[in-house]
C-alpha cells in the first residue's frame, strides 16, 4: 500500500526557537502569526517544517519537535543582511505595503535574495519524497516553487503570500518583476488574502511572462496554475477558551481596575511597523482629548508596540516618532494618576494579549496596509459576551470579511476621529449585535477552514 504523501512547510522562520545556551538550551515555540496558523494543521497532519532558525551561522541537524521534523536552514551574517534584512525587509515589504517607505533596490541584496531561496529549494528538496505536498509561504520565498520544480518536478507545490500583492504599476518598479513572477508560477497553486491581490498578480503574469488565462487559472509552461484567494485566520476555539479562563478573566479585571474601574479602555497591539498606522492612529486621539470629546479621566488609550526589525533604519525612527507622540499627548492631556496614553513596548505571551483583549471596551487595529491582520481576529475570538467595538482600516485584509466592525481610512484624521468616537458612544445593544455577527464568521472561517481549503485545492 502506497505511503499517504507528507506535508513540508517551507518557511522564512522555523516553528520553534532556541532559548538559552550550553547544556540548559531548549527549543521552544516562536511567536508569530504564521507559527498560530500552521501549528494545528502540523499537529494534526505532522510533517516537515523547513525554515531558518533566526540566527546567523550553522543550523543544528534536523530534529523532532512534538509531531514536526525540524529541518534548519543555515544563514549567514551577509545573508542575514542583505537577504532578510536588505531584500525581504527593505524591498518587498515596503513595495508590497503600497511603498509606504520608498523601496530600496540593491543589485547585491538581489544576489543574496537568489542564492538564498535556492538553498530553501534545495533543502525542501532533500526532505520530499515522490508526490509529497510542499507548502512555501511568503515573499522571502518568491523564487523557491520554481526552483523546487526544476529539483523535484513531481511534487505538488503551493505558495501563499501573507502580505498583499500590489498592483501593476506599484510592481513594475521592481527591477526583477519577471524572476519573481515566474518563481511564483513555479507553484501548482498560488494563493492570496484577497481577490484583489490574486487579480494583481494574475494580470501581472500575463503581462510579464508567457502566461496566458484567467485571473483564477494560468497556462505557464505547459502547466496549469490555478491561482484562488483564502483569508488566513485564527485558532478561534483556543482564544475562546482563553478568554473564558477564570485566571485570564481576573487579569482583566485587575488590569481594569488599574487603569481606572470607570475609565474605558481603547487598545491597539501592533508590531512596531511603519504600515500599521499607529502615528495616525495617536494624532486622531490626541485630537479627541483636544476638542475635550474624551478625557483622561473618562478615557485610556493603550498602545502595545512589539519590537520587531530594530537595526532598520525606519523601524528606529518609527519608534522615537511614536515614543515622541506619546509623550507629547501625555504631557499636555495627563493628570496626577490620570496617564492618557499607556505606551509598552514589548512583547506578551498568549495568555497576557487575552487578558488585555478581554480588558478591553474598543480595539483599534488600523493599519495602513495589511495583508489580513489576525489581531481583529483575536479580539473579537475574545469577546466572549458580545460586548466590545472594532474599529478596523478598510486596508486591512480582514475588512473583507469583518464587514460588520467600524470601517475607517485611517489616513482620514476626521474620519478616524469620528469612528473612535462613534466606537466609544455606540449603543450596547448595537455592539453586541455587531460582536455576535463578527465572533460568527471568524468561527466558522478558522484556522482549520483556511488551511483545509488551501490543502484541498492544492491536492485536489
Amino acid at each position: 500500500m502506497p505511503k499517504r504523501p507528507s506535508l513540508i512547510v517551507v518557511a522564512n522562520r522555523l516553528p520553534v526557537r532556541r532559548v538559552g545556551a550550553g547544556a540548559g538550551a531548549r527549543w521552544e515555540r516562536s511567536p508569530g502569526g504564521l507559527v498560530s496558523a500552521m501549528e494545528p494543521v502540523l499537529e494534526q497532519f505532522g510533517g516537515t517544517w523547513v525554515g531558518w532558525s533566526g540566527s546567523p551561522g550553522r543550523g543544528p541537524r534536523p530534529f523532532w519537535a512534538d509531531n514536526v521534523r525540524i529541518v534548519p536552514v543555515a544563514l549567514s551574517r551577509r545573508d542575514e543582511e542583505h537577504f532578510y534584512n536588505g531584500m525581504s525587509n527593505r524591498t518587498f515589504w515596503p513595495l508590497y505595503h503600497d511603498a509606504v517607505r520608498t523601496p530600496e533596490f540593491n543589485r547585491q541584496w538581489w544576489g543574496a535574495y537568489v542564492e538564498v531561496n535556492r538553498r530553501f529549494a534545495r533543502a525542501a528538496a532533500r526532505a520530499a519524497r515522490r508526490g509529497d505536498v510542499v507548502w512555501v509561504h511568503d515573499y522571502h520565498l518568491q523564487l523557491v516553487p520554481a526552483m523546487l520544480r526544476e529539483l523535484k518536478p513531481d511534487l505538488r507545490i503551493g505558495f501563499f503570500m501573507h502580505v498583499p500583492f500590489p498592483p501593476e504599476e506599484l510592481f513594475a518598479w521592481l527591477p526583477w518583476r519577471t524572476d519573481i513572477l515566474r518563481g511564483l508560477l513555479g507553484a501548482d497553486l498560488v494563493g492570496f488574502q484577497t481577490q484583489a491581490a490574486m487579480q494583481n498578480f494574475s494580470r501581472l503574469a500575463r503581462r510579464y511572462t508567457t502566461a496566458v488565462g484567467t485571473d483564477s487559472e494560468l497556462e505557464f509552461g505547459g502547466r496549469a496554475v490555478r491561482c484562488g484567494s483564502f483569508p488566513v485566520s485564527i485558532d478561534f476555539d483556543a482564544f475562546d477558551a482563553l478568554a473564558r479562563d477564570a485566571e485570564v478573566v481576573r487579569d482583566a479585571e485587575s488590569i481594569r481596575q488599574r487603569l481606572g474601574a470607570r475609565r474605558r479602555v481603547v487598545l491597539s497591539v501592533d508590531r512596531l511597523d511603519y504600515t500599521k498606522g499607529i502615528e495616525q492612529r495617536l494624532s486622531a486621539y490626541a485630537e479627541l482629548l483636544a476638542t475635550r470629546e474624551v478625557s483622561a479621566d473618562r478615557c485610556v488609550l493603550v498602545q502595545i508596540a512589539v519590537p520587531t526589525r530594530d537595526p532598520l533604519p525606519d523601524y528606529a525612527r518609527i519608534r522615537a516618532s511614536v515614543e515622541h507622540a506619546v509623550g507629547r499627548i501625555n504631557g499636555e492631556h495627563a493628570s496626577p494618576g490620570r496617564v492618557a496614553v499607556h505606551y509598552f513596548r514589548r512583547s506578551l505571551t498568549r495568555r497576557e494579549l487575552v487578558a488585555w483583549y478581554v480588558a478591553a471596551d474598543v480595539m483599534l487595529v488600523t493599519p495602513l496596509r495589511d495583508g489580513m491582520n489576525l489581531v481583529a481576529k483575536e479580539y473579537v475570538a475574545c469577546r466572549t459576551d458580545n460586548s466590545g467595538v472594532l474599529v478596523l482600516s478598510e486596508f486591512a485584509g480582514a475588512a473583507r470579511e469583518l464587514r460588520r466592525a467600524v470601517l475607517v481610512n485611517p489616513r482620514d484624521l476626521d474620519g478616524m476621529v469620528a469612528a473612535i468616537s462613534h466606537a466609544l458612544k455606540m449603543d450596547a445593544d448595537e455592539a453586541a449585535q455587531n460582536m455576535s455577527l463578527l465572533r460568527s464568521v471568524v468561527r466558522r472561517h478558522d484556522v482549520r477552514f483556511w488551511a483545509e481549503g488551501f490543502l484541498g485545492a492544492l491536492t485536489a
